[in-house]
């Protein structure tokens, strides 16, 4: 028996210094819970984004002027005590005698069944064909609002749905931009030396100095007003990534300087292997598991970036829409007080970005040797 245990012990202790660097990351990885926690939550949140216009009940055009900040509505299940399934009553609208503001109730002669896999607006499944095939939806003459409607009377949770596939997806093209320029421009710098890397430095400084905001408004006004609104945004987002690979690159240059004198890059120079494969071969992979943790920090920056822009009339606008786009109408405190649904989308944004620091996190701490 003891025998038994000790040959199982060894077995492990084999396996453990035997494994590869990526699978003691890995392993070290599962054991952070918050970071396994939140890369479910993505999982979650990129898959509603991949089939949003499947699991949104109305697309961003669809509106109804008789519901304008309608508050959520209410799923109920029992209609005077009998059971009818999941169903949401018909929405009265009368005016405040004193602040004339619009106040909702429900009818509760009129009810509206909750319908799964129902037909609705034509979307086109993935990008690819066309389909009007919804997850669920309500009764025709029935509104069913998760989150409420906005100031046109659209779906809140709809456009928070399809906004997800701008603000999840699209800061993701300045992200790899940014990391493929910060990598290649910082290695040269500091594998070369020099006047190479006097010159690449002098221009990081220069572009770190230009400040964002007036830059996006530059952009904004420079790029023509014809093309698609998203496109738009994505030629913006492209553009500044040119610009915001400056930090990555320092780090990498520094890190180029450390190891460019090590033993094992001297005998591969002495071996005659190309300056090409040493910085691909054997640099990078020294210090790439860095390298991912920074790719993992710099997409919440730029969902944030995008959020802002978008925010601040900047990035995408009406009628695409965009987390930031819905946050637009949370700009006052009134309108927050009176219909605080509006800042349903500013918790998407919060759980998004946490959830990628905490990735972040996890990665950083797995690729720590001394944890």
């Amino acid at each position: 028996m003891v025998l038994h245990k000790r040959k199982n012990k060894k077995n492990k202790d084999d396996e453990y210094y035997l494994a590869s660097q990526w699978t003691l990351m890995g392993r070290k990885f599962k054991k952070h819970k918050l970071a396994m926690v939140s890369l479910w939550v993505l999982g979650i949140l990129y898959f509603v984004a991949l089939f949003g216009n499947f699991i949104a009940p109305s697309d961003l055009v669809a509106y109804n002027s008789k519901i304008m900040n309608a508050p959520p509505t209410k799923i109920h299940m029992y209609h005077e005590g009998k059971y009818i399934g999941p169903f949401v009553y018909g929405i009265d609208m009368e005016r405040d005698p004193v602040t004339k503001r619009k106040v909702y109730s429900e009818n509760m002669d009129e009810i509206y069944k909750i319908q799964w896999f129902t037909h609705g607006c034509e979307y086109k499944f993935l990008g690819l064909f066309k389909s009007d095939l919804h997850l669920f939806g309500v009764e025709e003459g029935g509104a069913i609002l998760l989150m409420g409607a906005d100031s046109m009377g659209r779906d809140l949770f709809s456009r928070m749905i399809l906004g997800s596939q701008v603000s999840l997806t699209v800061p993701f093209a300045g992200t790899i931009i940014s990391f493929v320029l910060g990598i290649i421009i910082g290695g040269i710098s500091g594998y070369f030396g020099g006047v190479i890397d006097t010159a690449i430095q002098r221009i990081i400084e220069v572009l770190s100095s230009i400040p964002s905001i007036p830059l996006w408004m530059a952009l904004s006004a420079s790029i023509p007003p014809d093309i698609p609104v998203v496109r738009m945004y994505l030629y913006i987002t492209i553009i500044v990534s040119f610009i915001s690979w400056t930090g990555l690159a320092r780090i990498v240059r520094g890190k180029f300087i450390s190891l460019r004198k090590e033993d094992y890059v001297m005998a591969a120079k002495i071996s005659g292997v190309s300056n090409f494969k040493i910085i691909t071969k054997h640099l990078v992979p020294g210090f790439m598991s860095y390298l991912i943790v920074s790719l993992t920090l710099g997409i919440p920056g730029m969902i944030i970036g995008e959020t802002s822009m978008s925010f601040l009339g900047l990035g995408i606008r009406s009628p695409a829409t965009s987390w930031g786009v819905l946050l637009q109408e949370a700009q006052e405190i009134t309108s927050i007080a009176t219909y605080p649904w509006r800042l349903i989308p500013l918790f998407a944004v919060i759980l998004t970005v946490l959830a990628f620091n905490f990735i972040g996190d996890g990665l950083r701490d797995a690729a720590d040797p001394y944890k």
